[in-house]
């Protein structure tokens, strides 16, 4: 249902205001996608999917049960990490892999020198 033209005054008279009052958080949020929150989220999940390792073969020869706390620990960073990869998604990953190439990445380049490198043709 469209609005009516005395909302979309009201609408437009509150954006105004806003951008008038806090241009900072309007800056913050109009740069803050989904794609940044979710690829941010799966580095923290990676940080502490690490940590669950450490934890796991550190304390695997003196307590088993710490050692499996720290398995724990990676198996629920995995999942939150397959959670974020799956709110990013393919159009997400277009974004991400443009932005690493305006870094002066390649990632493509980098697979076909795998692929090359273990996949010899004969």
């Amino acid at each position: 249902m469209p609005l009516s033209d005395e909302e979309q005054r009201i609408l437009h008279e509150m954006e105004q205001n806003l951008y008038a009052e806090d241009k900072a958080f309007v800056d913050r949020v109009a740069s803050e996608t989904v794609y940044k929150h979710a690829g941010r989220n799966c580095v923290w999940a990676s940080l502490g999917f690490l940590i669950g390792l450490v934890e796991l073969i550190w304390f695997l020869p003196r307590s088993v049960p710490v050692s499996f706390f720290g398995f724990l620990i990676m198996l629920g960073c995995a999942l939150w990490f397959e959670k974020n990869l799956r709110r990013i998604g393919k159009a997400g990953w277009y974004d991400v892999n443009k932005s690493i190439r305006s870094h002066g990445i390649n990632v493509n380049d980098a697979r076909q020198r795998l692929r090359d490198k273990f996949f010899k043709q004969e």
